[in-house]
């Protein structure tokens, strides 16, 4: 199941314009819950299967969230709204506010992205710990995502959509004639790489708006007002979030669910530094230490096994991780559903 949310996302909607006023991680949570309950009544057949989230980015408020909504409604609620909830799931996720935007300093750093001087500049100015920030921390963080006007800081090593027909968030470049300008006049030099297409974001949005897909998967039924965009236009506000998500995750672990967070280590968004950060914060004991995992003959990536919670790096992989790497993805949603390790060896 595939949940655009909250309303006036995707196309997801509602018909009280001033409800999008109101968004938070709170309203987001409880209409989420409701949702489930109501379409486990619709669907009764599926109450006895068992149940996971997964959600990537900011799910990192939305999954735990949501999580702890299920786990404390099937204590406390009445027996029908109970749901067969085993666990959840959360990669390249916003957990703590202080230690993902201090992994984000020190990816960039640590990636050549960004200068000494930038870097010091932040480290010397900024306290992440804190809400406002002085003056010499914004003109230092100016600097800092001034860099990432010039590359994808979703995928730090892929290129940016250079399609002339499609605007794009990134920095446009021109391909027809540009140097070297004997190899430009050629169609192999303008081929993009293949697997990841870095236009797909810009694909998808003029896909999901044409009436016969939207007819095909039953949306947009009501006609909003608006298009089908990966950051939607109709939300202009947040009202509330959470500082950190930990304490939730920790009730959740203590509870005794499936709980796995992934990082593609490619990501200069959300990085693998600051969910390593993160998830040290936790203090949970290691049950088996870091240790390469293998997609076929190649390392996948890397996993750490703590008690009560399995984090796994995949390797070369951007925000996204199916989009970047997605036969490494279903190796990694098949051995969470299975709560099995990953694959510790390579295999033909």
């Amino acid at each position: 199941m595939f949940l655009e949310s909250p309303v006036g996302v995707g196309f997801s909607y509602t018909n009280t314009s001033s409800d999008l006023l109101q968004l938070g991680d709170k309203i987001t949570a409880d209409d989420a819950y409701i949702f489930l309950l109501n379409w486990f009544k619709r669907f009764p057949q599926y109450k006895s299967h068992d149940f996971y989230i997964a959600g990537e980015s900011y799910a990192g408020h939305y999954v735990p969230q949501l999580s702890e909504k299920i786990f404390d409604g099937n204590k406390a609620g009445p027996k029908e709204n109970y749901i067969n909830f085993k666990g959840f799931m959360v990669g390249n996720a916003l957990m703590d506010d202080e230690t993902d935007q201090t992994g984000m300093i020190d990816y960039a750093w640590d990636h050549a992205v960004i200068s000494d001087r930038v870097y010091s500049n932040v480290k010397a100015n900024c306290n992440f710990s804190m809400v406002n920030v002085s003056d010499a921390c914004d003109n230092a963080l100016n600097d800092y995502f001034a860099v990432y006007r010039l590359i994808d800081m979703y995928s730090l090593y892929t290129p940016v959509c250079t399609d002339a027909g499609y605007s794009s968030g990134h920095r446009q470049v021109a391909v027809h004639g540009a140097a070297p300008k004997i190899f430009s006049k050629y169609q192999g030099w303008l081929k993009r790489p293949a697997g990841y297409d870095p236009c797909t974001a810009e694909y998808a949005e003029t896909y999901f708006n044409r009436p016969d897909v939207q007819t095909a998967l039953h949306a947009n039924v009501t006609r909003i007002g608006y298009n089908w965009t990966h950051c939607s236009n109709a939300i202009s506000k947040w009202n509330d979030a959470a500082f950190s998500t930990l304490p939730i995750i920790r009730k959740l672990v203590a509870g005794g669910l499936r709980v796995w967070v992934f990082s593609g280590d490619t990501d200069g968004r959300i990085p693998v530094t600051a969910t390593r950060l993160t998830l040290n914060k936790l203090g949970l004991k290691t049950v088996q230490d870091w240790t390469p995992w293998y997609d076929n003959l190649q390392v996948g990536g890397w996993t750490i096994v703590y008690e009560g919670l399995t984090f796994v790096t995949i390797r070369g992989a951007g925000h996204e991780v199916p989009m970047h790497a997605p036969r490494q993805a279903l190796t990694l949603f098949k051995n969470f559903l299975a709560g099995t390790k990953m694959p510790p060896t390579a295999y033909p």
